[in-house]
């Protein structure tokens, strides 16, 4: 028996409000209001070849590559429109090169044009191999051309800055370039020059291309017109081995493409995470990647001679004997202190601070290899260390915030991707930016923000002060969704972390505490402190030590019941002698608040174990040296800003270079210990083995102290770091070095001519250790406060100075330009 099949259904397709619905090739598709029709075209999985288009980027129609067919109302627009700029309306009925043969004869048209002047570059091209032209020539271009005429030729290549190349005869004029440094970084250097069959792109004479952001360009120049002065003729695509990444140069934890050939890194790309960087990379976590690949890489162990007092090559057997049994005579003599430094993986840290805790019995460790204070380990133990994307401020939290206060933090600087947020909400119109700061930097103008000028070292009165002299900053942080933007410059400022607490606690507004190093986050949550066990757990509760201790397998006392030493305290008790021994791992003794208490207490402990990739200050007087992998050649994750945990593998095996974590876990075992380390995924099973504690709470009670004046000649000085400078993990890469901003010194007017200082001329500015002499520039600075950048050229303004954010300085107009000490 046959039986009919039921009559079909038609069911109306409800629209939603604030949608339409149109036809693309055929299929009904609903789509938001505002929607580009490439953009839903898309996501039916059919994809329109273009190359000005950019997601990220407002719409051009540039190149006129995606055009399509298109019907209003039952009747065909006179000819094919450009997808990327036009938007979905009701009722629209789109054709493209799939199913119109207009709209494929019109792309293949333009392709047509666009390869009459490209050069037949594509053996020697960067960008051979990767090329949207070279792919979409083949897939939606005619097999001859019609024009036969001479090519435009330019010189070839010119520089644009010192890393970012430009062969002007590649260009397709797209303007994804000029758009990316206009709207998303704030660099309009690169412009269109010149007009009609002229038309190309350049820089101004004499202005370089000076950009923290200038290598995003390269990776979205959709033909070879713009490459990389490092990469260039380094490599094909086909030739490389890729490997997804995380960059370890600040807090942000952007999601990178390490892309290596014969086991050498060639090149570093943006990665794709739109929950953190979205598509772009700062020029440092790009370019600078060559420091695990210096002449002078520790790569065997190093051992300090008995009898010529020098460090020789040893085997690892001898050099982990040596070190234990020096670490355990001095942990059994007054005590061993550890500096981790901020640089180290979450799983890293974690052993250190298990091998303090197990191995030395000791407290006396801390991460923080710069300035600080009590007041920040109370602000951070207390909220920051228990924070994460389901409770505190994320990147996207701040792209949607009403108002954002940034206090002693300069973004660009210091977090370039989170600067690239705030600026894109800042233009959208929707977060109003305030900076809590001492003059109007490019930061400021960059996010279209307000200066809150203040002296440094008195921005905890001018946080108490808002609600008094600038209310609108304090009802905007009353709204919800807004965000309280702290750096690591304020541990330097008494009662700003009181301060900033209050007022959250006032306003509602969530906090966020931003650090330079890729590390410290992480260093934080497992424990790397004096006074927390993993966690958040406080050393001094005894339910949280015994908890910890039976997690770990040790009897019940091994960890010290009190809180231990931080840096400074570590440095001063080994420089009296009241510390015999130190572990130190990757931490620079000049980023240091006082370097030569640093140098007074190398040279006065009694042994010293450096865990360190290049020779440093430590390794100068470390009795061992114990050399690990660079990031590249280990896996592992970083805690990010937001303590969102970053996780990457190791992009280079093979290498025999070991981690923190397994050379701790060996050198704990000579001790007999065991820390159950000996694999980044061993320690970051165990650490979750612990979970997380339960919190502690804060009091913070700090109050904002007086300003006194500065006094006749002196000067209160602004300090902080520049992205690019004298780091250690920017070494060996000149390219980047040459984009560095100009190292100069700021004053006001009025304190120019106070000191009798010309704009262009010289500033001395001095402490009782020694004085730096450079270039002077006015701007709009309180009186009485001069500023310089922290390490950057031959301005070293701790290893100098002697001196931080909120220091007194002496000033004095200088002729000559220098450094004396």
């Amino acid at each position: 028996m046959t039986i009919a099949p039921d009559k079909p259904t038609t069911a109306e397709v409800v629209v939603p409000e604030g949608h339409v619905k149109l036809i693309i090739d055929g299929v009904e598709v609903i789509a938001p209001k505002g929607e580009l029709l490439i953009r839903t075209a898309e996501r039916l999985g059919t994809v329109i070849p273009r190359f000005c288009d950019h997601p990220l980027l407002e719409p051009a129609g540039a190149c006129r590559q995606c055009l399509v067919e298109v019907e209003m109302g039952g009747r065909p627009m006179p000819k094919p429109q450009a997808s990327c700029t036009m938007t979905v309306a009701d009722g629209m009925v789109v054709k493209t090169q799939l199913t119109s043969p207009v709209a494929d004869k019109a792309q293949q048209g333009v392709m047509e044009l666009l390869l009459i002047n490209h050069p037949l570059d594509c053996p020697i091209c960067d960008k051979g191999g990767e090329c949207p032209l070279q792919n979409q020539a083949i897939a939606h271009g005619r097999s001859d051309s019609r024009f036969h005429e001479h090519k435009r030729t330019f010189p070839k290549p010119i520089n644009i800055s010192t890393q970012v190349l430009l062969d002007r005869e590649r260009c397709v004029l797209c303007q994804r370039c000029t758009r990316f440094s206009a709207q998303i970084a704030g660099d309009p250097f690169i412009e269109l020059l010149e007009r009609g069959s002229q038309q190309q792109i350049g820089v101004a004479q004499d202005k370089p291309f000076q950009s923290y952001f200038s290598g995003n360009t390269i990776q979205i120049c959709p033909v070879g017109a713009l490459t990389s002065a490092a990469y260039r003729f380094r490599a094909r695509p086909f030739d490389l081995v890729s490997a997804p990444g995380v960059c370890e140069h600040c807090s942000s934890g952007c999601a990178e493409r390490t892309d290596y050939r014969r086991g050498k890194v060639q090149r570093k790309l943006a990665g794709d995470d739109p929950q953190v960087n979205e598509e772009w990379i700062c020029d440092k976590g790009r370019f600078a990647f060559r420091y695990a690949t210096t002449g002078d890489r520790i790569k065997r162990p190093l051992v300090r001679d008995a009898e010529s007092g020098e460090l020789r090559e040893s085997s690892w057997t001898e050099a982990l004997q040596v070190a234990a049994a020096g670490l355990a005579a001095a942990r059994d003599a007054n005590g061993v202190g550890v500096l981790t430094g901020g640089r180290l993986t979450v799983e890293d840290a974690y052993a250190y601070s298990k091998f303090a805790r197990i191995a030395l019995r000791t407290n006396d460790i801390d991460f923080r290899a710069r300035p600080h204070s009590a007041e920040e380990l109370e602000f951070l133990s207390g909220t920051t260390v228990f924070t994460n994307p389901d409770n505190g401020v994320t990147f996207q939290g701040i792209e949607k915030a009403p108002a954002a206060l940034l206090v002693a933090f300069e973004p660009e600087e210091e977090a370039p991707i989170v600067f690239l947020r705030l600026r894109k909400s800042a233009r959208k119109g929707t977060t109003k930016v305030f900076h809590l700061g001492q003059f109007t930097t490019p930061a400021v103008e960059k996010t279209y923000g307000t200066l809150l000028a203040c002296v440094p070292g008195a921005e905890a009165n001018a946080i108490n002060a808002l609600a008094e002299h600038a209310s609108d900053v304090v009802e905007l942080l009353g709204k919800p969704g807004a965000v309280i933007l702290v750096g690591e410059r304020a541990a330097e400022i008494p009662g700003a972390f009181t301060a900033v607490a209050r007022l959250a606690e006032r306003t509602g507004a969530k906090v966020a505490w931003i650090p330079r190093r890729a590390g410290e986050r992480g260093a934080l949550a497992v424990g790397a402190t004096p006074n927390l066990l993993p966690g958040g757990r406080h050393v001094a509760n005894a339910a949280a030590r015994t908890e910890v201790e039976r997690t770990w397998g040790v009897e019940e006392g091994t960890i010290p019941a009190t809180p231990g030493r931080d840096t400074t305290a570590i440095l001063e008790a080994a420089a009296n002698g009241e510390l015999s021994g130190l572990v130190v791992g990757g931490v620079d003794p000049f980023d240091l608040p006082d370097p030569a208490l640093a140098e007074k207490a190398l040279a006065g402990a009694g042994f010293i174990v450096s865990l360190e990739l290049r020779p440093s200050a430590v390794t100068a007087h470390a009795d061992v040296v114990l050399p690990i992998a660079p990031a590249v050649e280990k896996s592992g994750s970083y805690l990010n800003w937001e303590g969102r945990r970053r996780e990457f593998g190791a992009t280079l095996e093979g290498t025999g270079s070991l981690a923190d974590c397994r050379v701790l876990d060996t050198l704990a075992v000579e001790m007999d210990a065991d820390l159950f380390t000996q694999t980044p995924a061993a320690s970051a099973a165990d650490l979750a083995r612990l979970g997380e504690g339960a919190p502690s709470g804060s009091s913070l009670n700090v109050a904002a102290p007086l300003q006194s004046p500065a006094g006749s000649g002196k000067a209160v000085l602004a300090t902080w770091h520049r992205l690019i400078g004298n780091g250690s993990l920017q070494v060996d890469e000149p390219h980047l070095a040459g984009t560095a901003r100009p190292v100069v010194a700021k004053v006001a007017e009025a304190t120019a001519q106070q000191f009798g200082l010309t704009s262009g001329g010289h500033v001395t500015v001095s402490t009782d250790r020694g004085a730096i002499t450079l270039p002077v520039e006015t701007d709009d600075l309180p009186e009485g406060v001069i500023w310089l950048p922290t390490n950057s050229g031959d301005v070293t303004v701790r290893r100098t100075l002697g001196a931080g954010h909120g220091s007194i300085v002496s000033v004095s107009g200088d002729s000559s330009f220098g450094v004396k000490s």
